[in-house]
């Protein structure tokens, strides 16, 4: 691959020279070399292979890390998570959909405060960073969404933010629930004050929470203003089957042709799960341009089925990765999901039908292209936004063999990755984690002092929930 440069110039921005990498760029042709990558701002302002000119490093503003040993990847988009509910990890174990949020994860939500909101979200953005993720879409509560833009706008990660909606009366609990009007008024209101800040990292969206929770009034308002404003909608569905029947008894449609006839479907919606679709489903979601967002682990661990990707790709749908909430995986690697979504499709549909290459796409190229943001991140090319990580394949279980560059590297990351496998990431360019002498850093966060708080915060919530009727 011949060197690129930016053509752009930018107003002497701070320079890092990342050198002797293993670079996948992840780009159109999936290109992977060792070379060197300049970023320059928030941008990837120079790609070379091999080392660059000695002219192009010298300048008291140009610094230079040696990354040899290290593969270069595109961070980790992730299309689907609760922030919210990072700090119910393990306390809402072997339960099926429906009765997890009932019994469990909406009491929880109903009990958050500001500050517990807080402390869930900076426990859910560590994680994140640590383990490569750079870009999540995230369905945050009914109350206190607020907190998450502010949480992360100072933890640095690119977010997409959506207060969750929910007003149907007989189907949500009364302290979980807004009226219509307000829910509607206050995403509005988050949207008009934080879509587009930094420099578009950080984006909001409208995100009722599925058909059940939500009034048909609600979704029909909600797919007339997102679409006017050109936002993300992000919802659930078709992820159980007590679920889809339930939507049946109550809308007398199909859960997909229910979303259509509300306008919730679009380019610019991102569907959670799609497990149970049918063929006419799949044709639905291909001729609207809707994403789904594949999320095994939590598909697994709910009993809620596994999602065909195979047949939703070959449909020509978008499908994206997430790891979805903490309490319902319990883990927010995306490694993890890449395996899942590789391995989870060969029995039925055979050992090609999902290869390495195709789940890393998921993690990367696809949740940049679910996100309407494919021409920013998602890969590893000159003009786009500098979201990277390192990768240290040193291990036994990840060391692959000499001599072959990029398929091993992608079979080693998807089939025995894991997050000790991240050293540093990077998002606008800014190093928003770094794992060296002294251990795993998120800047801004002290770990010690969030796990302390994370208890006191836990506490806090079961006790509220220990006195709700």
């Amino acid at each position: 691959m011949a060197s690129q440069k930016h053509s752009k110039k930018s107003k002497a921005p701070a320079r890092t020279w990342l050198t002797n990498a293993e670079i996948l760029t992840q780009n159109e042709t999936r290109d992977a070399f060792v070379g060197s990558i300049l970023i320059e701002g928030d941008r990837i302002a120079e790609i070379v292979q091999g080392k660059p000119k000695a002219k192009w490093t010298k300048g008291r503003d140009t610094k230079i890390q040696d990354l040899s040993g290290h593969v270069l990847i595109p961070g980790f988009v992730q299309t689907h998570v609760h922030l919210c509910q990072t700090l119910f990890r393990h306390m809402a174990d072997d339960l099926e959909l429906l009765d997890w949020l009932q019994k469990r994860i909406w009491k929880f939500e109903a009990a958050h405060t500001a500050a517990t909101l807080e402390v869930s979200a900076l426990l859910g953005i560590h994680e994140l960073l640590a383990s490569g993720t750079t870009t999540i879409l995230d369905m945050g509560t009914v109350r206190h969404t607020e907190v998450l833009f502010k949480t992360a706008l100072k933890t640095g990660i690119r977010a997409n933010i959506g207060k969750c909606l929910m007003d149907h009366p007989q189907h949500t609990p009364a302290n979980l629930r807004d009226s219509t009007k307000d829910a509607v008024s206050e995403s509005v209101r988050l949207f008009e004050k934080w879509n587009g800040r930094e420099n578009g990292r950080i984006l909001a969206s409208f995100a009722p929470r599925f058909a059940v929770s939500c009034t048909k009034d609600l979704m029909i308002q909600i797919g007339k203003i997102a679409a006017e404003k050109k936002a993300v909608i992000h919802t659930h569905a078709s992820e159980n089957q007590k679920e889809v029947q339930f939507v049946r008894e109550l809308t007398g449609m199909e859960n997909i042709s229910y979303l259509k006839s509300v306008g919730i479907l679009g380019p610019r919606s991102v569907i959670a799960h799609g497990v149970w679709l049918s063929d006419s489903d799949r044709a639905t979601l291909k001729e609207t341009g809707t994403a789904i967002t594949h999320c095994p682990s939590s598909n697994l661990k709910l009993a809620s089925g596994i999602a065909d990707i195979v047949a939703l790709k070959k449909a020509g749908v978008t499908v994206a990765l997430g790891a979805d909430g903490a309490p319902c995986n319990n883990s927010l690697d995306a490694f993890q999901e890449m395996r899942l979504a590789a391995l989870l499709q060969k029995p039925k549909h055979g050992p090609t039908a999902m290869t390495a290459q195709e789940a890393f796409d998921l993690s990367n190229r696809e949740g940049a292209r679910a996100l309407g943001l494919l021409d920013q991140i998602g890969s590893l090319e000159i003009g786009k936004k500098a979201d990277l990580c390192a990768l240290k394949l040193d291990s036994y279980e990840t060391l692959p063999p000499a001599g072959r560059l990029a398929s091993s590297r992608i079979g080693a990351i998807i089939y025995s990755g894991h997050p000790g496998l991240v050293r540093q990431t990077w998002v606008d360019g800014r190093v928003v984690f770094s794992h060296g002498k002294q251990g795993p850093k998120v800047p801004g966060i002290d770990p010690v002092k969030l796990l302390q708080k994370a208890k006191k915060a836990q506490a806090k919530i079961l006790k509220s929930v220990e006195s709700m009727p």
